[in-house]
């Protein structure tokens, strides 16, 4: 009898046992590891995973994440929105002062006798650069004015004498003379200068709106527009049913003043340049009697002007072309 109670104590202090380690760590000791015979090999198998706050940490940190994640683009957003609200004022503030400035442009050139207008009534182009008179807006403004008289007006090639200065012209600049038969057929289909490839234009019979336009005409290609670009424009006289054409002999550059009469050297043309500011082509010695007779005044009443404000990488541009107070052209960029 004793002995069958010692061997009674024994068993249940051994359930004891078991069951605290059981209670400590969740599994049983020899449940931690079980024999698998699935591929005909003995092999062991890791019990499955059941602590509950483990899942609750990986869930916390997941909230946490997310939070973080709308948090950071919130703020982003409201950064961007910032910024777009202050380029927008600075872009606006800096289109008035370009504004500005293309008025006061304006005023200055109804002023030719003001001594801060002689490079434009010598050399046909003027210049100035300040800082913006805006006490919260650090940045400058940029103000060009180009007189378009010291240009030849492609409008101006119904006239006979204009097709002639435009054919001396295309030579000067060593371009080919048929672009001036090319360039009078797009204005006008009746014109007896015809080009080689007319059957292969389809004319515009009608004035050019923009030098541009010449990108538009068969014959006429990207090398030879940019050569002629800066000695030509579709302003100042010569848009008149009169196409009678002016040439500013202040103003105009080297080629354009050769283009003026037949075998003018670039000796002469540079003659005149050096003798402005002309009154009388008749001052500068050697210049032939009847030199642009009907062609030359001595004073610009086209003006492209071009105003740039600029502050903190933000450009606003205006670019208008002026003839007395009328403004014939207007693009805001």
């Amino acid at each position: 009898m004793k002995g069958e109670k010692t061997n009674r104590d024994r068993s249940m202090t051994k359930r004891i046992c078991h069951s605290r380690k059981r209670s400590a760590s969740g599994i049983l000791p020899e449940e931690r590891f079980r024999t698998s015979r699935n591929d005909g090999q003995t092999g062991l198998s890791l019990a499955p995973f059941t602590n509950r706050s483990g899942m609750a940490l990986v869930l916390v940190l997941m909230i946490v994440a997310l939070i973080t994640a709308m948090v950071v683009e919130f703020a982003y957003g409201v950064y961007v929105n910032t910024n777009a609200l202050h380029n927008w004022q600075t872009s606006q503030k800096l289109s008035i002062a370009a504004k500005s400035a293309t008025r006061l442009a304006s005023k200055l050139i109804g002023s030719p006798q003001d001594a801060f207008m002689k490079d434009l009534y010598t050399k046909g182009v003027l210049q100035i650069s300040q800082k913006i008179p805006f006490e919260d807006l650090d940045g400058t403004i940029a103000l060009r004015i180009e007189d378009e008289n010291a240009k030849f007006n492609l409008n101006s090639l119904k006239n006979p004498d204009g097709y002639a200065f435009f054919v001396r012209l295309l030579t000067v600049l060593d371009l080919d003379p048929d672009i001036a038969n090319i360039v009078s057929y797009w204005i006008n289909a009746s014109t007896d200068h015809r080009p080689k490839n007319s059957g292969g234009i389809q004319p515009k019979d009608a004035y050019m709106d923009s030098v541009d336009e010449l990108l538009l005409i068969p014959g006429v290609d990207k090398k030879s527009y940019d050569r002629l670009l800066p000695y030509v424009t579709i302003y100042g006289s010569g848009n008149s049913d009169s196409n009678t054409f002016f040439i500013n002999v202040n103003t105009a550059d080297i080629p354009v003043i050769r283009s003026l009469a037949d075998n003018t050297s670039e000796d002469l043309a540079a003659r005149i340049i050096s003798y402005r500011p002309l009154t009388s082509l008749q001052a500068v010695p050697d210049v032939p009697m009847g030199f642009g007779a009907g062609h030359t005044t001595y004073r610009g009443n086209a003006f492209h002007v071009i105003a740039t404000a600029e502050s903190g990488g933000i450009r606003r541009i205006v670019e208008s072309v002026l003839e007395g107070n009328t403004v014939k052209y207007w693009k805001e960029m």
